[in-house]
């Protein structure tokens, strides 16, 4: 019996239109009348996921930053990882070497040192994610972004971190010049200890602490809630999913899912076009009423 769902967000539970169809919510809904509990889990901050969510009249948890933190429904924190400032400057330094643009993620900010980069790397970002979307849409919807409200400009990041104040809960760095450039670069980065180092597209590298991961978090939410793994379910579709698909007992991919994610999981569902979100929550609401 399927009691905890935890489902990414951008291409899982967003369509290419970087919407959630009316079907994905009813089924949210649905599972939740039903004693399903559902977190979305995403690499984005609190306040910028939590206000999209809230906007389609859904009360949800939250995985967020990869699994920094973790919210229950009725937005108290659960779980914190944060990255410690030493590895962040280390990551910083290798980013900067190799010209990748970056920005760092505290629990309430993103803060970046070119807004402009953002644009461009937001839109591309958001085309590998829907090959159909034209570049000129693509700029468009990030300009006008949730991501673009939560943004903070800064003259530099040195200052920031020398702040004792500011937690720093991941790194993402973005880079349109291809996977080849961006897999050397997480190689580098794995020479730092305890990293966790993802990616949600093909241009862009997340950097967490090693515990903040989305496997780790749901699974340490699940325990203080009480759900075994085998009550816990994951839907995603890109390879910072892995570990939550690897670390669920039931994993899910998304009929866009990339192969790795394919391979991994025991179940597949239709595409983010399909409503696949929706369809295997449907069918975990019958499954479950079977037992």
């Amino acid at each position: 019996m399927i009691k905890l769902v935890a489902c990414d967000l951008d291409g899982t539970l967003f369509n290419s239109k970087v919407t959630i169809s009316d079907e994905n919510v009813a089924a949210i809904r649905a599972a939740q009348d039903n004693g399903i509990e559902f977190l979305v889990a995403t690499g984005r901050a609190p306040k910028q996921s939590q206000a999209v969510i809230r906007n389609y009249g859904l009360q949800t948890g939250f995985i967020n930053i990869n699994g920094a933190l973790v919210y229950d429904a009725n937005n108290t924190l659960q779980v914190k990882h944060v990255l410690p400032k030493q590895k962040v400057i280390a990551a910083a330094n290798i980013l900067r070497k190799n010209d990748i643009y970056f920005e760092i993620v505290t629990a309430d900010h993103i803060y970046s040192e070119d807004i402009s980069k953002r644009v461009f790397n937001l839109a591309h970002s958001l085309i590998a994610l829907n090959p159909g979307l034209s570049f000129k849409n693509a700029v468009a919807i990030s300009g006008g972004s949730n991501a673009m409200l939560s943004m903070t400009l800064v003259d530099s990041f040195e200052e920031l971190l020398l702040d004792p104040k500011i937690e720093v809960m991941k790194i993402i760095g973005f880079d349109s010049r291809g996977p080849a450039l961006l897999t050397k670069i997480k190689q580098k980065l794995a020479l730092i200890d305890d990293l966790a180092i993802t990616s949600s597209s093909d241009i862009n590298i997340e950097i967490n602490d090693i515990h903040a991961q989305k496997g780790t978090a749901l699974l340490e939410y699940a325990k203080k809630k009480g759900f075994k793994r085998d009550e816990v379910a994951a839907i995603g579709d890109n390879l910072n999913d892995e570990s939550m698909i690897r670390d669920a007992g039931v994993g899910v991919a998304m009929g866009n899912a990339v192969p790795q994610i394919k391979e991994l999981a025991q179940i597949e569902t239709k595409t983010n076009n399909e409503d696949g979100v929706g369809y295997i929550l449907r069918k975990f609401i019958k499954d479950n009423a079977k037992e």
